[in-house]
């Protein structure tokens, strides 16, 4: 909510002035007309700044709202009021502001899949199409329900993926800390103890160290500039259609989490073709939104490739085996529910399979990741460690030989 300054004109005539708290101004601007006033100027005090980041609407919000709305409706309650009850209840402002924009549209006779589909950023192809669907067919409540329980398993596939690239990321940048912090802190101090020991000899590794320690701080400066150019460049490269492609290709091969990536894209390709072919969407549409909504370019090809050989009167089998994206058995299992007619029931059933699969490959691979990053972090902070107290030894050792 934000606070808006009001001046509007009474019935006899008297100018009033005021503020309300209302999401925007055309809601106080019907709030001044039902109490019989017409409004003259409305605006929001200066300072007031509304920061929006993504959406503005995470995907449990909009899965909530998802289900209440089907709940009400299969209560027989209008979509008018529905959209108002939500929109009055829910915490989040900013989605309740685009709640009221569709509400706003759907009184002045749009439809709700037209009036979702001013929202981009919140309501995406998948929504809005299944959306149509249930319109058509009668059956939105049903739709609903669906695309809540689809939107449950897409979020945890997203937690799961997180899970998969954030934990060694996060233990590596931990790592390169540890050891930028010993060259530039610790180092250091034990070099210059050193040197107040005049005519000492000091051990290859010792001198390997410090010679590594006296370049990392000479150079540090041209060090962090050459990580800003390469985060730059990355950046650059990765807006270009040619830097998407070889980065999503080089994901779905790197060992261990390539295989991890590659169980996620067939669980979100599985779930959401078989919730919109079940919810009645043409194959050709659905397909096109699976390869929007795949996350992966490699993946989107394999089914637009798939997409245009199904437009020529082929099945869809053959053409996803030869993309070389999705394993034989899946392939062999949307072929037998191509043969049964029930395809919408076979990709459910794979999509349960690969969630599962998901599971259980994230647990292994953090099992494994877990105690290799540990070991790098223990031999090289280790080894830096002995490096510098391999002096203190020696010198331990000649003291003893002495007596």
């Amino acid at each position: 909510m934000a606070k808006y300054k009001w001046e509007a004109t009474a019935r006899n005539g008297e100018t009033r002035k005021g503020s309300m708290e209302a999401l925007d101004e055309a809601m106080v601007a019907s709030r001044l007309r039902a109490e019989g006033m017409t409004p003259k100027n409305i605006r929001k005090p200066a300072g007031q700044i509304s920061i929006v980041i993504g959406s503005g609407v995470p995907p449990k919000d909009l899965q909530i709202f998802t289900r209440q709305l089907a709940t009400m409706i299969d209560a027989g309650l209008p979509l008018v009021q529905c959209l108002d009850v939500l929109a009055n209840q829910t915490p989040n402002q900013h989605f309740a502001k685009i709640l009221f924009q569709v509400k706003q549209s759907v009184e002045q006779g749009a439809t709700f899949s037209d009036s979702l589909r001013k929202h981009p950023k919140v309501f995406d192809e998948l929504f809005v199409n299944l959306v149509a669907a249930g319109e058509v067919g009668g059956i939105l409540d049903t739709i609903l329900n669906r695309l809540a329980v689809y939107i449950e398993k897409n979020v945890k596939l997203k937690g799961q993926l997180k899970s998969a690239m954030v934990y060694p990321i996060s233990i590596l940048v931990i790592a390169i800390g540890v050891i930028a912090v010993m060259l530039t802190k610790v180092i250091p101090v034990f070099e210059h103890m050193y040197q107040q020991f005049s005519g000492a000899q000091l051990p290859a590794p010792t001198k390997f160290v410090i010679k590594i320690s006296d370049g990392f701080i000479k150079d540090g400066p041209f060090i962090v500039l050459g990580i800003i150019a390469f985060a730059v460049l990355f950046g650059m490269a990765m807006r270009t259609e040619k830097g998407k492609d070889i980065f999503d290709a080089t994901l779905l091969k790197v060992p261990v989490i390539g295989s991890v990536l590659r169980k996620i894209v067939v669980a979100r390709f599985t779930r959401t073709l078989g919730t919109l072919l079940s919810s009645g969407v043409p194959i050709l549409d659905a397909l096109e939104i699976c390869a929007k909504t795949s996350g992966n370019r490699v993946v989107k090809r394999g089914i637009m490739y798939a997409r245009s050989k199904i437009a020529e009167g082929q099945d869809m089998a053959g053409p996803l085996g030869e993309s070389k994206v999705f394993p034989g058995m899946v392939v062999q299992m949307i072929g037998v529910g191509e043969q049964t007619g029930a395809m919408d029931q076979m990709l459910q059933k794979i999509a349960d399979f690969y969630e599962d699969e998901v599971d259980t490959a994230v647990a292994a691979m953090t099992s494994l990741i877990e105690p290799i990053m540990m070991a790098f972090l223990g031999v090289v902070v280790g080894g830096l460690i002995v490096a510098m107290y391999l002096p203190i030894f020696k010198l331990a050792g000649n003291i003893a030989g002495k007596h």
